[in-house]
């Protein structure tokens, strides 16, 4: 019977074949009991009919999403109720794993994670009636383009797919190249719903020859880098999949190996969010050395803040050298600042350092003045988060031009009246006093610093108190145990130590020799520590013990790990690595509060 409906144009076997396999596709025979093959599996189709269909893809009706004039699928899921949805998904696995010959585990991934496009086919029929007869039965007649679903279940929006299908394919099956370099990614252990981005920004990684993917993996793995971390590195950055071993990543490794850091660190901190340029993030590692950073400090500063390098790829630390710049800073001076304080590009202490410029911005000192400030106290300008001054203005009962001339006159006021924390600074306030002067001048002269200098006069506005209670400082620190010398150049560099009291003195070092067990010339590599507040160095080193007791943390970090972190990083590293540690942090400020 079917043979004679176009007996008179078949010429040949082959031709007759043809023509029966085209018949079938588009008029299935209707009874079930004239094909045991029908009613085991509607969607069967002989291979050679397969054949026919991709070869004649422009002739045949298809469901696209990409192109579908259908309603919004947020529109369409409001009417459609969860297990009609269900049911499409098991009607849409069937379909790619029994008619189309997909494997289970990719038929399974795709009919699961390709809800728009299962929106889309619900909208074909009327999902409530039988939803899984009516949807194979309109699958029987309406082949689908494979590719939509596969490439949103890679993790890919509807908006993104339409320039990505291929234009002369519709059957997954048709690009072997592409699911032969899928099933690498996939086997190797690359999440599936990474793989949509690293295809739209690095689509040749796709079309690699038999085995070449494969290798370029485990050229990173000779590297030395875990197989976890290639995994993490090639998902955000696809592009080290094109060509051959990107040397830029590699200068990079290299560098952080120097500094002390297993390959295998920087596979924590790297983000699928975004991608790198390495050869940023090498310039940015030079930069730091030319302005004075040796590798401990470099070491400490990354392990406290691993974004300096990542995040935005290192531009972080060229933005707050071009902001601190155009205040009016030269570019030794900037050198400096960067070099006497290694904790200024920690996140928080940008953070305050940034909204103290802007405090005195916004009562209107001149940027000179301002560079001034940020020069001699940068350490308490990054240490203190501000009150606004219109708060403090409100408080004093005075203007903004008053408060500006109250700074002027006293720089150290600014953290006295405006920090939201109190600040320990040693309050001798009476300037006018010739007597004073001459006193701190001889002081300062002992140590070094030239007479009738401009140095001289910064210094005398930095140094709070007589000069006498500023030798009683620093010979406290000599008695303590450090060398004159070295005494000298701690001051030189972090000239607020001296303007804590000596019984403060006292107790931070008792508190570092005894209660820490660190050696006193901790505070030669981060004087800072003589700076903080009693209360933040008692209740985040209590903290650090209580792990280091534990065999949690390392023996002897820097004092800088401990104290110049931001409190949500410290919770990060030092409460919440133990499940225990938020209880115990919990009961430390507690006891804090109360005493």
């Amino acid at each position: 019977m079917l043979l004679s409906l176009n007996r008179k144009r078949v010429s040949g076997v082959s031709q007759m074949i043809t023509q029966i396999n085209h018949f079938l596709v588009f008029f299935p025979v209707s009874n079930e009991k004239t094909s045991i093959m029908q009613k085991q599996n509607a969607f069967f189709i002989p291979v050679r009919v397969r054949s026919f269909c991709s070869s004649r893809l422009t002739h045949q009706p298809k469901v696209s999403l990409a192109e579908s004039t259908q309603p919004p699928a947020s529109l369409v899921a409001s009417r459609v109720s969860r297990l009609a949805r269900t049911e499409a998904q098991e009607v849409l696995f069937d379909y790619l794993h029994s008619t189309r010959s997909l494997g289970y585990m990719d038929a399974e991934h795709i009919s699961k994670n390709s809800p728009d496009f299962v929106l889309n086919l619900l909208s074909k029929i009327d999902s409530g009636k039988d939803v899984t007869r009516s949807l194979t039965r309109f699958l029987r007649y309406n082949p689908i383009n494979e590719f939509e679903p596969f490439f949103e279940s890679l993790g890919l929006s509807q908006s993104e797919l339409s320039p990505l299908l291929p234009r002369h394919l519709m059957f997954l099956s048709d690009d072997e190249v592409l699911l032969d370099n899928f099933h690498v990614l996939c086997d190797y252990g690359i999440p599936r719903s990474k793989m949509g981005k690293m295809y739209v920004e690095a689509t040749e990684i796709f079309r690699h020859d038999r085995g070449v993917l494969a290798s370029k993996l485990w050229a990173y793995e000779n590297l030395g880098l875990s197989k976890n971390t290639v995994i993490k590195l090639v998902s955000c950055c696809p592009s080290l999949l094109i060509g051959g071993v990107d040397s830029r990543f590699v200068k990079v490794l290299e560098k952080l190996k120097e500094l002390g850091f297993k390959n295998d660190w920087i596979g924590r901190y790297l983000s699928g969010k975004g991608s790198y340029n390495w050869d940023q993030v090498s310039e940015t590692l030079d930069f730091l050395y030319k302005i004075g950073y040796n590798e401990v400090q470099l070491l400490n500063l990354f392990k406290t803040n691993p974004a300096l390098v990542f995040e935005g790829s290192g531009q972080k630390v060229y933005v707050l050298f071009g902001r601190l710049l155009k205040l009016g800073l030269k570019m030794n001076e900037v050198y400096s600042l960067f070099s006497q304080n290694p904790q200024i590009l920690s996140s928080k202490f940008v953070k305050n350092l940034l909204q103290a410029v802007g405090f005195l911005i916004e009562i209107g000192m001149g940027m000179k003045d301002i560079s001034n400030m940020v020069l001699m106290h940068a350490e308490l300008m990054g240490s203190c988060s501000l009150k606004g001054p219109k708060t403090v203005c409100s408080k004093l009962k005075v203007g903004r031009e008053s408060l500006c001339q109250i700074i002027k006159d006293d720089p150290l006021k600014l953290f006295h009246l405006a920090s939201k924390t109190e600040v320990k600074i040693d309050e001798q306030v009476d300037c006018q006093n010739p007597s004073k002067d001459v006193e701190k001048t001889e002081f300062l002269l002992r140590l070094g610093y030239v007479e009738n200098s401009e140095e001289v006069t910064k210094a005398l506005k930095q140094f709070r108190g007589r000069g006498d209670q500023l030798q009683e400082r620093f010979d406290c620190l000599v008695q303590a145990g450090l060398d004159s010398n070295v005494v000298r150049n701690i001051v030189k560099r972090a000239p607020m130590v001296l303007n804590q009291s000596k019984d403060v003195l006292e107790k931070k070092i008792d508190y570092l020799k005894n209660y820490l067990c660190y050696p006193l010339e901790s505070v030669v590599a981060f004087p800072a520590y003589l700076c903080y507040d009693m209360g933040r160095i008692n209740h985040r080193c209590k903290m650090y013990v209580w792990l280091r007791e534990r065999g949690v943390a390392k023996p002897t970090l820097s004092l800088s790990t401990i104290l110049a972190c931001s409190d949500a990083k410290f919770e990060k590293y030092f409460v919440d690595v133990h499940p225990e540690g938020p209880a115990m942090w919990e009961s430390l400020k507690k006891s804090s509060n109360s005493s």
